[in-house]
Order: structure tokens, then C-alpha cells, then sequence
């Protein structure tokens, strides 16, 4: 279990949520914890294996996406990893990447094909997700006609995102990368949702991250994992409640249930939530990649 590398002979990058990157000037090595986050807060409870799993599905999805886009993916082969590396080959195995160093975009990009989390919670309160008008009559996990765009503010650690519409976006960006963004993630999401059903999985929303390599527009960050997605079993999927997940939603529900301001310190997670949490993560991985 692996909360926090400490490589001091190598110069950190940044410290995400999750992956702490190590700068190898136009490289960068990105190692996934074993930390996790819910509400934009780190816990100060680790997840055992959480860092391969999300390794290991982030590398099926860049592979199966290729088509769309191309991602930020060097290598994932320690072996192939600048020499200075070999000598943590047992701690990186399985569990970091290689990858090209990009100019990141500020946004997260977020999108919807069923309505549940805070874009249920603003179609409640004013029948909008993101300033897009909605049909009326929608109930929680309700499918869409067709996948949304979302996107929102990208938050330095301990701090929230923030929801944004499509004008704030084109403010931001320019119209032109914006449009490219939004509809680069629509494409990537319902190749991915397609082919999820076929494994038994609903892929309720998800959220990608892009870079700029150059003026090439390239997948970075993780992809398509429990950490950046809803997953919901297709069997028993039943609109009008919220829906049983393969991912951090079980944790989201049981900080819900106590008297937490969503902001740090997080409370101490109890064994059987990590345990249960770690097995959710698990499932999503074997159902989706084997």
C-alpha cells in the first residue's frame, strides 16, 4: 500500500489528488497512490492496490481510444524508463507511466449520458446541467437522448471544481479548442459506453483531461477509471433512485451519512468501507479489460 513516493533524487512535477509526477524534461513519470478523494478532499485512508487498478484501465482505454485520439503514453515498461528509474522498478511496477510532457488544459471535461450526482441536483433545482436545458419529467439516473457536455473548473488540491457552461469554456479557451474539446469527449464517451454494455457495465458519466503537445490536442491524465467515472450494472438498472456502482460513489454515500463539511481534515475511513471500496474498483477492472 503506497500513500506517498518520496523519490528525492528525482524533481517533483506536482502532487495531484492521486498520482504524484516527477518531471524528466520533455517526460514525465506518473505514479498512481494508493490515496483516493471524494468531494475534491483526500482521505487520509489509503485504498490497497488502488494505483494499479487505476494503471491498468487507464492503459486499456489509451489503447482502445487510440482511434479517436491520441493520448500522452510513452511506455508503461519500467525496463524502458530512463535508467535512474530501474532502481524503483519494484515500487513503479504496474502502478506508473511514462509519459510525454504536455501544456495541460484548465478544464475537466465531463460527460453525461444518464443524469445523476450534482448534475441531478441542478436539474432539480432549475431543469439545467451546465446552462443545457433539459426535457422536463427526468428522474434520477434517467438516460439522456444524447451524451452532455459538462465541463468544469480544474481544482488545485484540497479545493472544489466548479461547474461551468459552454460560453465560460469558449471565455476561457477560444471557441475553436473548445468546440474540440467538447466534441473529442462526446466521441471518446460513447465509443467507451458502447462497448461497456457489452461487458455488463453502464458508464453513467465520466470526465477526461487534455493537453496540448505542441498544437495536437492529446489524452492525458488517467481515463475512463472508478476514480474519474459512474459505473453502474446494467442488470437491475432501474431509473427513479440512485443506482449500486463500481466506483467511488459507495464512499461519496457513506461520507454523506456523517456530519462532514467537505473539508479537510476527512475522516478516518472505517476497514469494511476500504474494503469495499477496493472490491468495487476491482470489479470494474476485470468486468471491463478481461
Amino acid at each position: 500500500m503506497i500513500f506517498k513516493t518520496d523519490f528525492s533524487d528525482f524533481k517533483v512535477f506536482t502532487r495531484g489528488k492521486v498520482r504524484d509526477v516527477y518531471d524528466f524534461d520533455d517526460k514525465l513519470l506518473v505514479v498512481a497512490t494508493d490515496r483516493i478523494s471524494a468531494f475534491d478532499v483526500v482521505m487520509n485512508t489509503p485504498i490497497d492496490d488502488k494505483g494499479e487498478i487505476l494503471t491498468q484501465m487507464s492503459l486499456f482505454w489509451f489503447e482502445f481510444l487510440s482511434d479517436i485520439i491520441i493520448n500522452h503514453l510513452i511506455t508503461a515498461e519500467v525496463n524502458k524508463y530512463p535508467e535512474n528509474c530501474l532502481k524503483y522498478k519494484e515500487l513503479l511496477e504496474g502502478r506508473s507511466m511514462l509519459v510525454k510532457k504536455t501544456k495541460s488544459l484548465p478544464v475537466e471535461c465531463i460527460v453525461r449520458g444518464y443524469i445523476s450526482g450534482s448534475g441531478w441536483k441542478d436539474y432539480k433545482k432549475s431543469g439545467k446541467v451546465c446552462g443545457i436545458a433539459l426535457k422536463e419529467g427526468l428522474t434520477e439516473s434517467d438516460k439522456l437522448i444524447e451524451p452532455i457536455f459538462t465541463p468544469s473548473t480544474k481544482a488545485e488540491k484540497g479545493m472544489h471544481d466548479e461547474n461551468i457552461d459552454f460560453n465560460t469554456l469558449i471565455n476561457k479557451i477560444g471557441k475553436e479548442l473548445a468546440e474540440r474539446l467538447r466534441d473529442t469527449s462526446i466521441n471518446l464517451y460513447k465509443k467507451a459506453a458502447d462497448y461497456a454494455l457489452t461487458k455488463g457495465i453502464i458508464i453513467a458519466d465520466t470526465k477526461f483531461e487534455f493537453g496540448l503537445d505542441g498544437d495536437i490536442l492529446t489524452l492525458i491524465d488517467e481515463v475512463l477509471t472508478p476514480d474519474s467515472s459512474r459505473f453502474w450494472p446494467f442488470d437491475g438498472y432501474l431509473p427513479g433512485k440512485s443506482q449500486p456502482s463500481f466506483d467511488k460513489q459507495f464512499l461519496r454515500d457513506y461520507l454523506e451519512s456523517l456530519n462532514w463539511d467537505k473539508n479537510p481534515p476527512a475522516p478516518e475511513l472505517p476497514v469494511d468501507i476500504v474494503q469495499k471500496t477496493r472490491e468495487r474498483y476491482l470489479d470494474a477492472l476485470n468486468l471491463l479489460t478481461k
